[in-house]
């Protein structure tokens, strides 16, 4: 969140990121009337609290001096300079209450080089990488979803029957794929210094709202044991939706040493969300899912190392494509597209060449976003209260926080099955993941189970 002096001091800034983020339903007017007012009744309360510490230290004096009459006026007056007192403060109270909620809606302030747009089709393109040398043709790939069927590697049949649309059985040598990306990826952010984590599944409603998913994004997210629209309180189970949530929060409301940053974590998890959107070619498959596993590195640094640590943390995001030679293309995302809660986001797009997209490559194919790399500066850190110290004789001062997908797996399985498949129909695995596969060069799936497999004529 930013901070209530930031938004006094600077409302034209922050009405012009309010706009610029295309952000609805933020009255900043009213927003900023109510801090007057908090600010007026502070002020009053100051006033009456001194007033009434000068009328009781009257008090014992008049008495002393015999003036009983004076004094019990001065009793009946600290009487009711208390009672007023208490009416500000409980007033100023329920203010302060209400402008920390209303704090919540307004989103961080781009960074002054963040471009501006309303929409992705304003976002800029940085560079790509590996598009020099393709292994396959576009026009002879068959989409992921009716490879992977074909190889009963991917059900999302049995998936949805289970556990409705949105949820998928991996199963064979897919699972095995996915199990060797992930302890991959775990592996290469080893190697650039990254703290593993295994972080808590279920998150509390306080971790939601020190990164930001509440109260804007709880229609995302799965609630535990609650209606979606019930109200929530700090104590409230949630799904992740992100290993961000529950390692950035490892630190809610602590200081950390100078000495201790920069901080990199990483962290391996099952991530829920409620994806909407159209259905089609691009969400079909494994692409727009309820469930999916995820590699997340979190950064915590100090302010004025964000925007370096940044670039760092784009690199090490990109360097697990890159070991696994899968084309793709980094995003500087505009303020119509970057989201609620950065100051700062870049995006790595992987190229699967399976299905045409509207807005795909020269060459063919889609692009299928993998990692958002993000800079928040100290909106989380307000919101989760994470500080540092700077040494320590010095007041403790917010820190900034960063993160980046390192990286979704379906996506990246998405890309193999597509980018690795051989004209035989079966898979080529990346040189990378041999060693995470007991040296197995190729997947060729197995055949169907069930009755159903041979009235489809999949199995004598």
């Amino acid at each position: 969140m930013l901070s209530r002096q930031f938004v006094r001091e600077n409302p034209e800034t922050v009405r012009d990121a309010i706009d610029r983020k295309g952000v609805t339903g933020v009255d900043l007017d009213e927003i900023l009337e109510i801090d007057e007012e908090w600010r007026e009744l502070k002020a009053r309360g100051d006033s009456l609290r001194h007033e009434r510490n000068e009328v009781s230290s009257q008090i014992g004096e008049l008495k002393q001096e015999g003036k009983e009459e004076e004094a019990q006026e001065a009793i009946e007056r600290s009487q009711q300079l208390k009672a007023e007192l208490q009416e500000v403060e409980d007033r100023a109270d329920e203010l302060e209450a209400e402008l920390e909620e209303r704090l919540l809606e307004i989103p961080n302030v781009p960074h002054e080089s963040v471009p501006t747009g309303e929409d992705e089709s304003d976002n800029v393109e940085r560079y790509r990488e590996g598009f020099d040398d393709l292994r396959v043709d576009p026009d002879e790939v068959t989409p992921h979803y009716d490879l992977g069927e074909d190889l009963d590697i991917l059900d999302f049949e049995r998936g949805a029957k289970v556990s409705g649309g949105g949820f998928q059985f991996v199963k064979g040598d897919g699972a095995r794929l996915e199990r060797a990306l992930i302890d991959f990826f775990l592996d290469v952010h080893r190697e650039q210094d990254y703290v593993e984590v295994m972080p808590p599944i279920p998150v509390n409603s306080a971790s939601m709202r020190g990164t930001g998913q509440l109260p804007k994004f709880a229609e995302d997210a799965y609630r535990v044991e609650a209606r979606q629209d019930d109200e929530y309180d700090d104590d409230d189970l949630w799904l992740l939706p992100t290993a961000e949530v529950p390692v950035t929060n490892m630190y809610r409301d602590e200081i950390l040493l100078d000495d201790d940053l920069p901080l990199k974590h990483q962290a391996f998890s099952p991530n829920f969300r409620r994806e909407a959107g159209e259905h089609g070619t691009e969400t079909r498959g494994y692409v727009r899912v309820h469930q999916f596993n995820k590699v997340e590195l979190v950064n915590f640094v100090r302010p004025d190392e964000s925007y370096e640590r940044l670039e760092g943390l784009l690199s090490e995001a990109e360097e697990v494509l890159q070991r696994l030679g899968l084309p793709y293309r980094v995003l500087d995302m505009c303020t119509g597209d970057m989201g609620f809660t950065q100051a700062k986001k870049y995006d790595i797009e992987v190229w699967a060449p399976g299905d045409d997209m509207d807005e795909g490559p020269d060459v063919g194919g889609r692009w299928l976003e993998v990692s958002s790399v993000s800079n928040f500066e100290d909106f989380q850190a307000r919101r989760a209260g994470l500080r540092y110290r700077p040494e320590r004789h010095e007041s403790a001062e917010y820190l900034h926080t960063l993160n980046g997908s390192g990286v979704a797996v379906p996506r990246v399985m998405v890309a193999i099955l597509e980018y690795y498949q051989n004209d035989d129909g079966t898979v080529t695995v990346p040189e990378a993941l041999r060693p995470y596969m007991d040296g197995q060069e190729v997947i060729d799936g197995r055949e169907p189970v069930g009755e159903s497999a041979v009235g489809a004529g999949e199995k004598e």
